[in-house]
């Protein structure tokens, strides 16, 4: 439920048509649905390998490249402390679609004007039940995450009516013939299409972030199989999802539909009455639920990286009070969202937003696999066994180079048509590197600059907190010879006075 929950979000609901309108054919539709989960599967293998090497540690992918890349000191924690703040703005995107889905149902104009309102206004509510009530907020989740699966299953159910004949559609395998009629062989396109997928299956890996509070005899394994049935359910369900969109809506609807496929289906089925309101509703809130569920789990990931010292103010961001929720935070994901919702063209917004995420993690999954050979070297070189769940060397070659893939060909020029902004098509992976670098700058002047020009070492301190739990602090440790002047400094001041 863990991976389920994370990864029914809005993808489904809002990139098949930015996929269909990339790769030009239903064919490749298909392709695209299929080779995703075949990559996380292969995701999947990897961090297995990984988790049995460090069975009682939580946190997946930074606990395993800090082990792959232990050197320079702390660059990774800090690499991921500014780039988890940046990836707050995936709110932005949830926010766009339900704006979108609220619209259409109230039968208003989807301007940007209007998108924007309500973007904000969901964003403003959501976060403000994160930031004032952890109980409440908790439960919409559950009551919506609930919705989402009973959406998906009744989207599938409604697709075998349509091919079966049951519903007004006239002809539900006319999209089905001639399926790689207008394929598209650009790599941008390409890429673009599979950048979307990825993003609707994004959170395969999320029970490996609790690995160590999972209580069986074999943590990994169970996880592993977790992440196995987890993927199986939901492309199972993504697939046929798929299948329902194609029989009831024609192809050239659906490669301009955008983010509203889902309600564009229902109107073709039911028409634009009362039942045709009922998943676009749903929809939104699955979005409403979505935008919950990523705000509490970003707001305590941030509230952690304070405690570890890597954010300024870390005593603010480190605060509970005076609700009990992590408030500074929720306040920071606030800001980011509204900044991303309000500075981008209303058009652009849900695709860039996609795009610009995944950028950065693809970054980081390439560094895990080629990490894990690393890993392997240094473990044999000292005399440890192999691990439990030793990935394949297929597996592995196989998700580095997807994720190289995705790296490079998005900078390669789309096909006139197939762009998925109406700006240059490649600002989201030159924004997405001007992220990095701004972690590898942070880095030098916090970790080495400031610290080399303060006569000062940054150290690490393990720290037990009130409820008992162990924390790790980044502290300053003075060089003796500043230490000594210093205190020199302090006396004569004393004695002065």
């Amino acid at each position: 439920m863990l991976n389920v929950g994370y990864m029914l979000g809005a993808g489904i609901y809002s990139v098949p048509g930015v996929v269909l309108d990339s790769v030009g054919s239903i064919g490749l539709l298909f392709v695209s649905w299929l080779l995703a989960p075949l990559l996380a599967l292969c995701g999947l293998m990897v961090y297995s390998e990984y988790a049995s090497m460090f069975p009682k540690r939580s946190g997946a992918e930074v606990v395993f490249l800090e082990q792959a890349y232990p050197r320079p000191r702390l660059l990774v924690p800090v690499m991921f402390a500014v780039t988890s703040i940046f990836s707050c703005v995936i709110s932005a995107a949830n926010s766009i679609v339900f704006a979108q889905y609220a619209l259409v149902i109230c039968d208003v104009p989807i301007t940007p004007s209007n998108q924007t309102a309500v973007a904000l206004a969901v964003s403003t509510v959501c976060m403000a039940v994160v930031g004032l009530s952890t109980k409440w907020s908790l439960r919409a989740v559950n009551v919506l995450t609930g919705l989402k699966v009973l959406s998906l299953v009744f989207l599938v159910f409604t697709g075998a009516l349509v091919l079966g004949g049951f519903t007004r559609i006239r002809d539900p395998f006319a999209n089905f013939r001639s399926p790689f009629s207008g394929s598209t062989t650009n790599p941008n396109s390409l890429a673009t299409a599979l950048v979307k997928t990825n993003y609707a299956f994004f959170g395969w890996h999320n029970a490996f972030n609790v690995l160590g509070e999972v209580r069986t005899p074999d943590p990994v394994r169970t996880v592993r199989k977790a992440g196995f049935l987890s993927l199986f359910l939901v492309g199972f369900l993504f697939l046929f999802v798929n299948v329902a969109y194609v029989a009831a809506v024609p192809k050239d609807e659906i490669s301009n539909s955008g983010q509203l496929i889902a309600a564009l289906f229902f109107q073709r089925v039911f028409g634009k009455g009362f039942t045709a309101q009922i998943l676009p509703f749903m929809v939104a809130l699955s979005c409403f639920g979505n935008i919950i569920a990523v705000t509490t789990g970003q707001a305590r990931m941030l509230r952690e990286v304070a405690r570890q010292g890597l954010l300024p103010y870390p005593r603010i961001f480190a605060s509970t009070k005076p609700f009990g929720t992590p408030l500074a935070p929720v306040g920071l994901q606030y800001f980011l969202t509204s900044f991303a919702i309000v500075s981008l063209p209303a058009q652009d917004a849900f695709n860039f937003l996609v795009d610009l995420t995944s950028y950065p993690s693809q970054v980081f999954h390439a560094a895990t696999a080629i990490g894990l050979w690393l890993l392997r070297r240094r473990r044999m070189l000292a005399g440890l066994a192999p691990s439990k769940y030793r990935a394949s060397f297929l597996f592995i070659s196989s998700y580095l180079l997807s994720m190289l893939f995705l790296l490079i060909m998005p900078w390669v020029p789309p096909e006139d048509g197939h762009g998925d902004v109406s700006f240059w098509y490649a600002t989201y992976c030159v924004t997405a590197l001007g992220i990095l670098a701004l972690c590898g700058i942070y880095y030098w002047l916090w970790i080495v600059f400031l610290p080399w020009l303060g006569g000062y070492t940054i150290v690490e301190e393990v720290e037990r907190l009130e409820d008992g739990a162990l924390t790790v602090q980044l502290t300053r440790k003075r060089h003796p010879a500043v230490a000594e002047t210093d205190n020199g400094e302090q006396q004569a001041l004393l004695a002065s006075t």
